[in-house]
């Protein structure tokens, strides 16, 4: 299954809006790429998924030293080491760029909710869309990359995405955590 360009533009447009903003950073979009193999994953990479209208994955790929720079303009201060606040630093920008592109895909009539981000540490890991072609979007800066990889697709569907479920955390029970369902 191939994605739709038009998802492209919202991304993009909020990653250039959140970097400049947020950490004084104006990047350039690279060159445009489609890959249906497994990614291999960046130093850091932040995973946030879509359901929806659009649904499917976005990736936001770079190195561990590109990391520590954001979030240290972001917050004003030096950080030395990828620790938990830088961690998360990272993670917010990604849920950050991600919502504003969301935003944007529902102001054209493409409405989806966003997961939290989830930070993924080590070069060389392999994550696998399946299905999902991957538009790879490369955004230059003169202080190194971030890479966007968009696995989305539009949901056809009448019927809601069943393949995700909102949890009410006063309504877990242990047979819910672990994957049963409960009438």
């Amino acid at each position: 299954m191939t994605m739709n360009v038009k998802f492209l533009n919202p991304f993009v447009e909020a990653a250039h809006d959140v970097l400049s903003a947020e950490a004084g950073i104006t990047p350039a979009r690279g060159t445009v790429s489609l890959q249906q193999s497994a990614l291999t994953a960046d130093e850091v990479t932040v995973l946030i998924s879509l359901v929806g209208q659009v649904q499917g994955v976005v990736l936001y790929g770079m190195s561990v030293e590109m990391g520590l720079l954001l979030v240290s303009r972001m917050m004003s201060q030096t950080f030395e080491a990828f620790d938990n606040l830088a961690q998360s630093g990272v993670a917010e920008l990604g849920n950050v760029i991600t919502g504003r592109a969301s935003a944007r895909l529902a102001k054209a009539g493409y409405v989806s909710t966003i997961s939290p981000p989830t930070l993924i540490q080590g070069k060389e890991l392999r994550i696998s869309t399946f299905d999902f072609s991957r538009i790879v979007v490369p955004l230059r800066c003169d202080t190194g990359e971030i890479t966007v990889h968009l696995a989305l697709r539009e949901n056809h569907s009448s019927e809601p995405d069943t393949s995700y479920v909102q949890i009410n955390p006063r309504q877990v029970s242990p047979s819910a955590a672990i994957g049963v369902a409960v009438p």
